[in-house]
């Protein structure tokens, strides 16, 4: 270990390490890039390609969000975006949950797909797409689809889990387990030129709140479409939602959702029961 901190010393400039050295003291010290990354955060020292980081996050904020592990549930278009911002913010482990393969209809929003990758498992492709962009990331890869019964495998040792689903039946099971396992959700919704996000702090009924007059059926996308902007915009809401969890600050969405109107460019919030 002190090899390995001298070796991380006399690279460092300014207080950065850049990943050609980052990726050298794993090999020659034989352990991943993951835990490389956790040493140079714990010298003090911060990865170059987290230096905009800088002003949201400290350096041992970024250590915390290194040791976090975030549950995506659903690899779609809210959920490739998702994961990809999480892995280029740092934080550590992220469990991919979707059982599809993608189709050409996705093409037109989701950040993963591609004419290549048609018929390949989603879950899979955000493995793949993080290995590319930040290999210090770990994905867990699950070709499955979520449902009460696998919740607790699937929800272990996250600190919080993504709602990038598009069933509503799906999603109220989702936050069903995530209460039952006291584990904040991240909530998100898009249909057309809009979008919603909300979170569900243990112990709260947000989602079930915002679904209450919802019987069965479809979600109102598949009726208004969904556009390529309009997931990328509300992932975007989620992920700083999952960092202000994950660093413990102050105004997260409990209480409230917010409804973005992209065709008319207006923002609004709504307080929801506890």
């Amino acid at each position: 270990m002190d090899e390995l901190n001298n070796f991380l010393e006399a690279h460092a400039e300014m207080g950065l390490i850049g990943w050609v050295h980052q990726a050298e003291a794993a090999r020659r010290f034989g352990i991943t890039v993951h835990q490389a990354e956790r040493a140079i955060l714990e010298m003090g020292l911060l990865p170059a390609r987290y230096q905009r980081n800088c002003g949201t996050a400290s350096v041992e904020g970024q250590l915390v969000l290194h040791g976090s592990r975030v549950a995506v549930i659903g690899c779609g278009g809210l959920g490739g975006y998702v994961v990809e911002q999480l892995a280029r913010l740092g934080v550590g482990t992220i469990v991919a949950v979707d059982p599809d393969v993608f189709e050409e209809h996705n093409l037109n929003r989701q950040l993963l797909s591609s004419i290549e990758g048609l018929g390949a498992p989603k879950a899979a492709a955000a493995a793949q797409r993080v290995a590319a962009i930040n290999p210090a990331v770990t994905v867990v890869p699950v070709q499955d689809a979520f449902c009460p019964e696998n919740a607790s495998v699937l929800l272990a040792g996250s600190r919080v889990a993504v709602d990038a689903l598009d069933s509503v039946q799906t999603r109220l099971e989702l936050a069903d387990a995530c209460n039952r396992l006291q584990l904040p959700l991240v909530h998100g919704a898009i249909a057309g030129w809009y979008g919603q996000v909300a979170t569900q702090l243990p112990g709260h009924a947000t989602v079930r709140h915002i679904y209450s007059s919802w019987t069965s059926g479809a979600g109102v996308e598949r009726e208004l479409g969904n556009p390529s902007f309009t997931p990328a915009a509300v992932a975007g809401v989620q992920t700083a939602e999952v960092c202000k969890l994950l660093l413990g600050l102050e105004h997260p969405l409990s209480g409230r959702k917010l409804l973005l109107d992209l065709l008319h460019m207006d923002m609004d919030h709504f307080t929801l029961p506890a």
